[in-house]
């Protein structure tokens, strides 16, 4: 009956491993069946769990580095973080010490600041996004090409 309870442990360790996406107990799960494995062979249970956490740590120490650097290496930038390097429109004169300006970036206005604070942006000009901080663009001239 032990090996059931070690596949059962597998199985649950792999449909959170689907739910997560984030590679969190895959290696558990290597665990578990190496662990079923040596049950199946007549191993004591304090064998098993030393199995268990023997295989989990080594497929986690070994194979871990290698699918984070290979697995999911799109990263596509959501939601705010996609606009840092976009342009944007200067829609009202920015001026830092004058707590002033606004610009536009896909159909969208925003309280606008330059990185610069003696660097004044005047409306209609082209801005790259530098950074967001809160709900405030950080922007700075476009170089001209």
């Amino acid at each position: 009956m032990e090996p059931i309870y070690w596949l059962v442990l597998f199985a649950l360790l792999l449909v959170i491993e689907v739910i997560t996406m984030g590679l969190t107990t895959i290696w558990f799960a290597g665990g578990a069946i190496a662990a079923m494995v040596v049950c199946m062979l007549g191993a004591k249970l304090w064998v098993q769990c030393g199995v268990f956490l023997t295989v989990s740590f080594i497929l986690l120490l070994f194979t871990r580095p290698f699918a984070v650097r290979y697995v999911n290496r799109r990263h596509e930038p959501t939601n705010v973080d996609g606009l840092i390097g976009q342009t944007a429109s200067v829609t009202e004169t920015i001026d830092n010490l004058q707590s002033t300006g606004r610009a536009q970036v896909r159909g969208q206005e925003w309280t606008a600041r330059s990185v610069d604070d003696k660097h004044t942006i005047k409306a209609g000009s082209t801005v790259q996004i530098a950074a967001i901080e809160g709900v405030k663009l950080i922007v700075k001239e476009k170089e001209r090409v």
